[in-house]
């Protein structure tokens, strides 16, 4: 009677490991996330009516997020270097919601122009009379090899990257620590958690938003409302390709390639909305090999440096070729 028992338990365990490994190799997501998505709390219920200022929400990201923020009744700052582009996401989003002109603030930003971050905020909270939500998501990815990028780019990496959104990351926080509450959403990036070959200023970058913020949500425990929540999206399909930093900052991408194959926009931002209403301190969002990758960072880094080996070297090549650097590996979305 006892080893039956013991072997129906040992069945039952081993169906599921299998059923989670199945879902995982299934999976665009972490499966923390992938739970909270199934069984955790709801954006529609937890950001409805909140003050949300987005950075970066001109275009690819952070434009989805803008929308899907405005279907479920958030209050919307938008902010980018674009005032036109952010005028017209502000019509979109009046055509697709129940908010009015009112609920959402079109504010032009400059990350580099870190005297203006005051201000900003300011403005802000003249505005709305609060920030519940901000939202870290301006910012430039990168596309050539160290060896032929001179070091003004790397520069203007960290500048806009990394001390552009702590700059204004400072000015919101003030005004969540008077008011115990709030969160702080950072897209950052896979490339924030492993490294890339074409990506180094990029990769740098994020590294320094992962060591920062995880830094940061250590001193504020006094204000357990305060939610610190890194965001590391894989490949999306977004203009991200096409505004990448090259080898000198007066280059533009010559071809951004097919992004067919990367994950859609609308689903990254979605697990990007679950995660900051259930308040995951990190997501990782990403079609597999990259999700597998972070894994393996995770857990057998050896492993992840041989395998990005073996990938890097293809993302070069599909690099020098003219196609996306990460066309050969990623699954294709039907």
């Amino acid at each position: 009677m006892a080893c039956t028992l013991c072997l129906v338990l040992a069945g039952g365990a081993l169906l599921a490991l299998l059923l989670q490994l199945l879902r995982w190799l299934r999976a665009d997501g972490d499966l923390t996330l992938l739970w909270a998505e199934w069984r955790g709390k709801k954006p529609e219920n937890e950001l409805r009516g909140k003050v949300v200022w987005v950075t970066g929400a001109s275009s690819g990201i952070g434009e989805e997020l803008t929308y899907q923020l405005a279907k479920i009744g958030a209050l919307l700052a938008i902010s980018a270097r674009r005032e036109d582009e952010l005028e017209r996401v502000k019509k979109k989003c009046l055509e697709i919601s129940s908010l009015s002109e009112k609920d959402i603030l079109v504010l032009r930003l400059d990350l580099t122009d870190r005297s203006s971050h005051e201000a900003a905020t300011n403005s802000v909270l003249k505005h709305f009379g609060k920030i519940d939500v901000l939202v870290n998501n301006g910012g430039r990815s990168q596309r050539s090899l160290f060896v032929d990028t001179n070091l003004d780019v790397y520069n203007a990496i960290i500048e806009l990257n990394y001390l552009g959104t702590i700059s204004l990351t400072k000015y919101v926080l003030n005004h969540m620590i008077q008011r115990k509450r709030g969160k702080i959403v950072t897209v950052s990036s896979v490339m924030g958690i492993m490294g890339a070959p074409l990506a180094t200023g990029y990769c740098a970058s994020k590294h320094a938003l992962q060591g920062f913020f995880n830094s940061l949500r250590t001193e504020l425990t006094d204000y357990p409302e305060i939610s610190i929540i890194n965001i590391c999206p894989g490949p999306v399909q977004s203009k991200i390709i096409q505004n990448v930093f090259t080898e000198n900052l007066a280059k533009s991408l010559e071809s951004s390639g097919d992004q067919s194959h990367k994950m859609p926009t609308d689903r990254c931002a979605r697990l990007t909305l679950v995660s900051t209403a259930n308040d995951l301190k990190e997501a990782w969002i990403s079609d597999h090999p990259y999700l597998a990758v972070c894994y393996l960072w995770q857990y057998a880094p050896t492993w992840a440096w041989w395998l990005m080996n073996r990938m890097g070297k293809r993302r070069i090549q599909n690099f020098k070729s003219g196609v996306d650097a990460d066309a050969s590996y990623t699954r294709k979305k039907k």
